[in-house]
């Protein structure tokens, strides 16, 4: 990630007067050109940007010396991995620098050769069976003949030989591709944040330059900042504080309507694992800073590279004013292929959006004939609609479209035998996809994609930093604004939030959130998480402070007194650890009204206290007349009643909190994806290294201890609590986890018949089926769900919460919770 800078004097020579002159530089590492202290033109070879055009025809009046700078990075398009894309970055990589020089450059040869390229390609892909194939053959022929390569004076009459070609009109059937340049920059993956800066400016700024010279380019960018057809706001604003001549330079061609925002999202975040709340804020985020920069919000919700969305999105787009929805990843489906490129999908609130997948399934095309062609044939709805998109341009790592690109697309605009092919925007495209709409299918719930189900587990330190900072800024939020409302002096720290908000919203971006990102990303993302719970904390502190002023002063309150709230929308009976006058904590059950707090002083009672007996076979038993449970040797659950219901919820014979080791060696993509053949490696943990043990000994609170070692040389300890009045077990579980692709889980056997099982998610549920029936039923062998999972027939059932877990499955009776 180092960068060097190179002084690049420049003299054309005289002699070239009317020639069209560039400087050109190849490197292995990204470069960027600047010229009278702004950036002018991104270089990178892997993005087919090897020149920067000084002048299209050299005139007496411009400057024939002139300066430039190069910014030059140690690493390529897609970051520095050692000797794989996905490798860890190389410490000791080097950047070449290959060639620089100045040149004359042959406008007549480059048409020439882009004309040659499209005939040649419809002759190969057209088929022969098509006689526009051999049209095509026998005028790249005819070009050839005609052509004397030593003289210049014979191009134009082969030119005209191929316009001869392109000038022949489609029929009105034909199909028509909207394309739209688009530059897909990941906020953070195979390089840091700090990098993905400069990739935005190197894109756009490349972008922009385009536009100069091509009015009728579009570009659809979805990361505010990064990307030309996609915009996600923070990297706008990344750009608007970095660079602000480029960035007013894009104002300028937002204005003129070719730089187009699209996305309506603070980043392009994961689709499945931030909470309802967060996706609210990535939304509202996104189209306020839309609306204050660019006078409109986004009606488009461009979300292409993420992995799965959640059924609660399509009733959270109409909430912020977005009907239409893009995306394409579900082509990467490993098992079943979706069966629709435009439909409506609908969410589990009812609310329907129009979703366009690109049929070409991709976000980074070339504008070749053989792309435009696959286009049109892998169209899964042909006859409903007659339209879709093309996005055009280098992505993931930046880059953007080309000049060539642009080229090879206007021969195409309207040729016979080949598709339409018209630079387009998001709204000309779903506007005509809307009036064909009356034929559409419907799609009911989540857009499941059946890849990368490991990212709902992989780096389980920003799993955990994600849903503690929710929790942290939702209890800020309620207490600020129970602050407001009693104490007209109380400040609300709307600014404090929305910075930290930000930093959450950062760190949910598809590559962070999911752990897909290499070591340095991560330990940015543990360091915001950190600033977030230090800075959360001290808002909460001072709200409090304003909110029980009076209840905090030393003489109206006793020594025994403890303040406690209740930041939940319902009444709460809990045990709580409160600290002693001498520092050891003593326990207190209390009740604390819905988002309110209560002065305990005198702790109730327990009608019926936590009692824990040991057994003859070592075994433990707790019970505290709601629940009782059983606990071997091993710590797993041999018995858990509802005592109510005399029903028993492990079947005999089974083990609940059984941990169970897994070999996790996928194909390619190793922090994302867990393969269905993971599953046939289990192997339960069943070395003891401490056998259970009482650790508290009933009254408000039983509890009961246990390590066992894990793999080669991890350990895992775990205690289990049962509380007076509480109608659940808990696990306060800790692992030293030290393997290499092994994948720990824990099961939970019950006995509950059902078909399907029902996940937390945004808002809302969802229900998977329990069974295997089919392919799109046994390609779900891993699922995603928020905080709780449940397994339930008529009249009773087993739910398994977690605090900071995102994976899980539910397998015929066994509920599975990925560690």
């Amino acid at each position: 990630w180092e960068t060097c800078w190179f002084k690049v004097k420049l003299d054309i020579p005289l002699a070239w007067a009317g020639r069209e002159v560039h400087f050109v530089w190849e490197s292995d590492g990204e470069g960027m050109v600047w010229r009278d202290a702004q950036p002018v033109q991104g270089l990178t070879k892997e993005g087919e940007k090897t020149s920067y055009i000084l002048t299209r025809s050299l005139k007496d009046s411009e400057p024939h010396s002139l300066t430039l700078y190069v910014e030059l990075a140690c690493n390529g398009l897609f970051g520095a991995g050692k000797g794989s894309m996905i490798a860890p970055p190389d410490p000791d990589r080097r950047v070449t620098l290959s060639k620089a020089e100045l040149v004359v450059f042959n406008r007549d040869v480059y048409e020439l050769l882009v004309d040659l390229e499209i005939l040649l390609d419809m002759a190969q892909l057209l088929g022969e069976e098509d006689q526009r194939s051999f049209q095509a053959l026998y005028t790249a022929n005819q070009m050839v003949n005609v052509c004397d390569v030593l003289d210049p004076s014979t191009f134009p009459a082969a030119r005209d030989l191929a316009a001869a070609i392109f000038s022949q009109r489609n029929g009105e059937s034909q199909h028509t591709i909207h394309a739209m340049g688009h530059c897909h920059i990941d906020s953070a993956w195979l390089w840091p944040y700090e990098e993905t800066i400069r990739k935005c400016a190197r894109s756009w700024v490349t972008v922009v330059h385009l536009m100069e010279h091509n009015p009728e380019l579009t570009f659809a960018c979805s990361q505010l900042g990064l990307i030309p057809v996609l915009w996600q706001a923070q990297q706008f604003e990344w750009v608007r504080s970095w660079y602000p001549g480029l960035y007013t330079r894009i104002q300028h061609f937002v204005a003129k309507g070719q730089f187009i925002p699209v996305g309506g999202t603070w980043v392009e975040m994961d689709g499945n694992l931030p909470s309802g709340e967060s996706m609210v804020r990535q939304f509202l985020q996104g189209q306020r800073f839309f609306q204050e920069q660019f006078g409109r919000i986004c009606s488009e919700f461009w979300l292409p590279d993420t992995f799965g969305y959640s059924a609660q999105l399509p009733q959270l787009m109409h909430g912020c004013g977005i009907q239409r929805f893009l995306t394409q990843k579900l082509s990467w489906n490993l098992v079943n292929s979706f069966p629709h490129h435009t439909f409506f999908w609908e969410g589990i609130d009812g609310s329907q959006v129009l979703t366009h997948f690109p049929p070409g399934d991709s976000y980074g095309m070339h504008g070749r004939v053989e792309e435009v062609l696959k286009t049109v044939k892998n169209n899964k709805d042909k006859g409903r609609v007659n339209h879709s998109a093309f996005l055009f341009g280098f992505g993931d790592g930046g880059g953007g479209p080309t000049q060539k690109m642009l080229d090879r697309m206007k021969r195409m605009s309207n040729t016979d035998g080949l598709p339409r092919v018209q630079i387009s925007t998001p709204d000309q495209l779903f506007s005509v996809l809307e009036k064909e709409s009356s034929q559409l299918c419907t799609w009911v719930g989540e857009l499941f994609l059946e890849l990368h189900n490991g990212t709902y587990t992989t780096q389980a330190q920003i799993k955990k930093g994600n849903r503690e900072c929710e929790r942290i800024l939702h209890d800020v939020e309620v207490l600020s604004s129970l602050a407001v409302a009693q104490d007209k002096v109380f400040q609300y720290p709307a600014s404090q939030l929305q910075r930290l908000w930000r930093l959450l919203l950062l760190n949910q971006f598809h590559d962070v959130l999911p752990g897909s990102c290499i070591q340095l990303v991560v330990e940015d993302a543990l360091q915001y998480y950190t600033e977030i719970r230090r800075a959360g904390a001290q808002l909460q502190e001072e709200a409090v402070h304003s909110l029980c002023r009076d209840l905090l002063q030393p003489e109206a309150r006793s020594t025994q007194s403890t303040l406690v709230l209740n930041t939940l929308p319902w009444e709460r009976t809990q045990v709580i650890a409160r600290p002693g006058p001498d520092g050891t904590e003593t326990l207190a059950l209390v009740t604390v009204p819905s988002m309110g707090y209560a002065l305990v002083q005198e702790p109730f009672v327990p009608p019926q206290p936590v009692a824990v007996r040991k057994q003859e076979d070592g075994s433990i038993t707790m019970e505290n007349g709601i629940i009782s449970v059983c606990v071997d040797m091993m710590g797993h659950l041999t018995s858990l009643q509802l005592l109510d219901s005399g029903r028993s919820s492990v079947p005999d014979g089974c083990y609940a909190n059984q941990f169970a080791l897994f070999d996790d060696v996928p194909l390619y993509w190793d922090a994302w994806d867990v393969m269905d053949y993971h599953l046939e490696t289990r192997k339960p943990v069943t070395t003891l290294l401490k056998p259970l043990e009482i650790t508290l000994a009933g009254g408000l609170r039983g509890s009961v201890s246990f390590s066992l070692q894990v793999g080669k040389s991890s350990t895992l300890t775990q205690e289990i609590i049962l509380d007076a009045m509480c109608p659940y077990l808990r696990f306060l579980t800790q692992v030293e986890w030290k393997e290499a692709h092994k994948f720990l889980k824990v099961e939970f056997p019950v006995q509950v018949r059902s078909t399907n099982a029902t996940y937390e998610i945004q808002f809302g549920h969802l229900q998977r089926p329990t069974h295997w029936n089919t392919s799109w039923d046994w390609a779900r062998f891993e699922v995603w769900a928020h905080k709780w999972l449940d397994l339930s027939e008529h009249g009773f059932g087993v739910a398994l919460l977690n605090d900071c877990k995102y994976g899980a499955s539910a397998h015929r009776n066994i509920l599975s919770l990925s560690l």
